[in-house]
């Protein structure tokens, strides 16, 4: 008889005896077939990547050198920023359009969502109409934003069109999967309890759903906001939508101006704290209510 083989005889004689208690100062842990497979991923991964480093094809590029330069360019970018082909107002005016259209995704988005999302909890509709509802956003969430925004852009063409549109559309399967997780978390016993009070689907939704929920539908409608914003960036250059990605766009590729790439970035990145402030304060202010 193995060591395992007399811990199961102990948790045989001693029901109260739990796996994971200490003996003589050592946890006794099984070696599963997960355990397994997880460490032997990991070393491969670890040897590919050795691997790839020794035999990938740097074309006579040194590596010390190439490390150089690019600390070199992120000095120029991050402490030597300035406007060369806008002004301040010029980004202001950039920002808000890139807000506006991260603003205008997320609230369609969200609405949209927020309906479907009712019917795709277990606990608020039949398990078909479930199934299927999640089965559709996850073929949706599945596709990248930017994919969606270039397949609209076929019909509406290169533009803030395309980009509304596509991004309304991944953000409506990405809010569905997680309204729908949160209002799954509720007590059934709540709805079980109104249900027995006469109460219909409606009140059910309204009066104990939603408010349970609110800090958490905040909570993802704001991280999706987030995400749309770096989208809604990406998307001013990729799809034609304008706003401060666009710029960002044009001093990095056509001007190729350093100082103003790190002045935008600036920007940007001032833009994307000032929302996770807000995001904070909200959550609080709605956790104290």
């Amino acid at each position: 008889m193995n060591y395992l083989d007399s811990l199961e005889a102990l948790r045989t004689q001693f029901p109260s005896y739990k796996s994971g208690v200490t003996l003589h100062n050592y946890s006794i842990k099984k070696v599963t077939k997960a355990s397994i497979v997880m460490r032997i991923t990991l070393l491969s991964l670890v040897i590919l990547t050795v691997y790839g480093f020794y035999t990938f094809d740097y074309k006579d590029i040194r590596i010390i050198d190439a490390i150089t330069q690019a600390l070199t360019t992120f000095k120029t970018m991050f402490t030597q920023p300035r406007f060369n082909h806008f002004n301040f107002g010029q980004g202001v005016y950039q920002v808000a359009v890139t807000l506006g259209l991260t603003f205008l995704t997320t609230l369609i988005g969200a609405f949209i969502a927020l309906f479907l999302g009712l019917f795709a909890a277990q606990n608020l509709s039949s398990t078909v109409v479930s199934n299927a509802i999640k089965s559709f956003v996850a073929v949706i969430r599945a596709i990248d934003t930017v994919l969606w925004v270039l397949i609209f852009a076929v019909a509406a063409g290169l533009g803030s069109v395309a980009a509304v549109i596509g991004m309304t559309f991944h953000t409506i399967g990405y809010l569905i999967k997680a309204y729908s997780e949160s209002f799954e978390e509720l007590d059934p016993g709540v709805i079980e309890a109104l249900r027995g009070s006469g109460a219909n689907w409606w009140q059910i939704v309204f009066q104990a759903v939603i408010p349970s929920s609110a800090t958490s539908l905040l909570s993802w409608t704001f991280m999706r906001f987030e995400i749309n914003y770096a989208v809604a960036v990406a998307m001013g250059a990729a799809a034609g939508a304008g706003g401060i990605g666009f710029e960002l766009f044009m001093a990095g590729n056509h001007y190729y101006d350093l100082r103003e790439v790190g002045l935008i970035t600036y920007f940007i990145l001032s833009v994307a704290i000032v929302l996770e402030l807000v995001s904070i304060r909200l959550k609080l202010r709605l956790n104290t209510h």
